[in-house]
């Protein structure tokens, strides 16, 4: 029950919403959980989190036409150009607050393949958990 929370805990924390899946994290490695499997979970529900960020994004853009839209085609050019000069490897800090969640949608807005985006967010979700258990392992 408690790995099905922190996914979840995870998965919104990924999402637009603001939410912290850290403190839950340490909590059940603090209480005896199995740490590779707290990292495998998180890692996971953090990942799929990003990921509907970018299909939002993705779905978002084909309201571009609308009145409501919230991007001006000169906001989405100046967002490509950013995006293209930090490159695609920036999806490896999708794991920032306040610029993470963001980054992801922007990503669907921008059509960044779901295969490399997916690969390179979990990469930096999964050594930014990995970091923070191997962190407090050392500090116990």
């Amino acid at each position: 029950m408690m790995y099905l929370l922190l996914f979840a805990s995870g998965f919104l924390a990924a999402t637009l919403f603001p939410a912290s899946s850290e403190l839950l994290l340490l909590t059940l490695y603090n209480q005896g959980y199995q740490p590779v499997l707290l990292w495998v979970v998180a890692s996971a529900g953090n990942t799929l989190g990003s990921c509907v960020n970018w299909w939002l994004g993705a779905r978002l853009r084909l309201f571009s036409h609308k009145r409501w839209f919230p991007f001006s085609a000169k906001s989405l050019a100046r967002a490509e150009q950013l995006f293209q000069r930090f490159g695609l490897l920036s999806l490896l800090f999708a794991w920032l607050p306040i610029i993470g969640d963001p980054l992801t949608l922007v990503a669907g807005v921008l059509r960044v393949r779901f295969s490399v985006f997916l690969a390179l967010v979990f990469l930096g979700k999964a050594a930014r958990y990995a970091l923070l258990l191997s962190i407090v392992a050392t500090l116990n």
